[in-house]
């Protein structure tokens, strides 16, 4: 049975590997925006809680929870947590992801990018109500996979998020019939996060080769657009597009 803590209209959101980069910024922009962020770490618990602290300083509503999501039995806790704690859960973020790391398993991009997402989107549905949403955080790399060149270094990432991506969008009618709505953000390579910053070692004409084409977005821009997602007026489905105009050209579905 679900507890439900006496919020008023404030909303609950969940952002996932939301201890820094893209995660902590658009953390940061919602809470200034009036909702209590739920920051999910998975094992940065001093780094997720300065985050938080930070937070409340400044006169927002922040707590931190941690969970490895591409553990099953931890996203259920996580799950369980918010539940006791809050009773809904109005946005959820899926922003966590990984397949660059030094000594990680052929099979971990999959788990993490595609399994995890949509293991924690089906096991959180009942805690959504009507008019919730869901933004899915995405690279241009992964979301025009198979239609644009991608880094060789970067391609166990975007064929993984671009499986994830497509997992989210089959569950489209039965979000819909829910009332819970499906926005994807994508966005160019994104100075200053882990990922650029690991590709850069390890092919770095990669990285100068987006540069040519303009300046990078930055993380805080990036996750403005994040933020911003969870209030526009995009309908279900649709896509948010920041930086890489050459991408743009032609197809945008």
């Amino acid at each position: 049975m679900n507890t439900v803590t006496d919020r008023g209209s404030q909303r609950i959101a969940l952002v996932t590997g939301a201890s820094r980069g893209i995660g902590a910024e658009a953390a940061r922009f919602l809470a200034a925006d009036g909702d209590h962020v739920i920051i999910n770490y998975r094992e940065k618990h001093r780094r997720a809680q300065a985050l938080v602290d930070t937070i409340t300083r400044s006169g927002g509503a922040a707590s931190s929870m941690g969970a490895d999501l591409s553990e099953e039995s931890a996203a259920d806790r996580l799950l369980a947590e918010v539940d006791e704690q809050f009773g809904k859960l109005d946005i959820l973020v899926l922003n966590a992801s990984g397949g660059l790391e030094l000594g990680a398993d052929p099979d971990y991009p999959m788990r993490i990018n595609r399994d995890a997402q949509l293991r924690l989107v089906r096991r959180a549905l009942s805690l959504m109500p009507t008019g919730s949403r869901i933004v899915f955080v995405t690279s241009h790399q992964a979301h025009f996979y198979g239609r644009k060149p991608v880094p060789t270094e970067y391609e166990p990432i975007a064929t993984s998020k671009r499986a994830g991506e497509d997992g989210l969008r089959a569950m489209i009618p039965e979000l819909s019939d829910r009332g819970i709505g499906l926005v994807v953000v994508s966005g160019d390579m994104i100075d200053g996060t882990i990922i650029v910053r690991l590709l850069e070692r390890r092919n770095p004409h990669a990285v100068d080769e987006r540069r040519e084409h303009g300046p990078l977005p930055t993380v805080e821009e990036f996750g403005r657009a994040v933020a911003d997602a969870t209030r526009s007026n995009n309908i279900t489905g649709d896509t948010i597009y920041v930086g890489g105009s050459d991408y743009l050209s032609g197809s945008t579905t």
